[in-house]
């Protein structure tokens, strides 16, 4: 069987300021299961950074990205089962919790939180990615 790759991408074009060539995509659909990759303040369109400075803003562009990409998989928000969420500063945790909380009512997914010393761009302040297994109707 053949993934799906959706939204494809190649690092050069999103870090032009490092010198990458990466072949990469935001999400990645085999077998039912939707990977995507991590979700940071930053619109997938122009690949701007929003948000800059404001962690709240940052995760609803996160998580508004993984409710746009497991659409485009075919999928919903109620599909995640687990999710991964990386923090630049543990004092970030209560707001970034509670604004991906708002996302995910009811839908109980397992949950890592991880503090890192940074991200890939420095103004980014939390990063998050999903893991969703499609229902059955939606393979």
């Amino acid at each position: 069987m053949k993934h799906t790759r959706i939204r494809p991408f190649n690092t050069k074009d999103t870090y032009p300021e490092q010198n990458l060539d990466n072949d990469l995509c935001q999400a990645v659909v085999a077998n039912g299961v939707v990977y995507l990759r991590g979700q940071i303040g930053q619109d997938l369109e122009t690949r701007e950074s929003v948000g800059i400075g404001d962690v709240e803003a940052q995760t609803e562009k996160a998580m508004a990205n993984i409710a746009m990409l497991l659409e485009e998989a075919g999928g919903s928000l109620e599909d995640v089962v687990k999710v991964t969420v990386y923090l630049v500063d543990v004092r970030y945790r209560e707001t970034v919790y509670r604004t991906m909380g708002k996302w995910l009512k009811g839908v109980f997914p397992v949950s890592t939180g991880i503090v890192v010393h940074s991200l890939a761009r420095p103004e980014w302040l939390v990063e998050i990615d999903a893991t969703a297994v499609l229902s059955t109707g939606n393979r």
